[in-house]
């Protein structure tokens, strides 16, 4: 999933901080979200989404993290 992220980056022709500025975040933070180490807020995600012109709700799903049953 997290590659997909990084295929759709890099298509769309931004490097991690040409793409982090433009969301307004720090390089460091989207690369944690781009390798999985964090998950990005909603808010974040739809600007993700946007900018790369992603219409699919699957762009952060990530099967090697359990999903919480509460």
């Amino acid at each position: 999933m997290r590659k997909k992220l990084q295929t759709l980056r890099e298509g769309a022709g931004y490097t991690q901080q040409t793409f982090s500025e433009r969301l307004g975040v720090s390089r460091s933070h989207y690369a944690q979200i781009e390798s999985g180490d964090k998950n990005p807020s909603l808010r974040l995600s739809l600007k993700i989404k946007q900018a790369l012109g992603y219409p699919y709700d699957d762009l952060f799903f990530n099967p090697k993290r359990p999903v919480s049953r509460h």
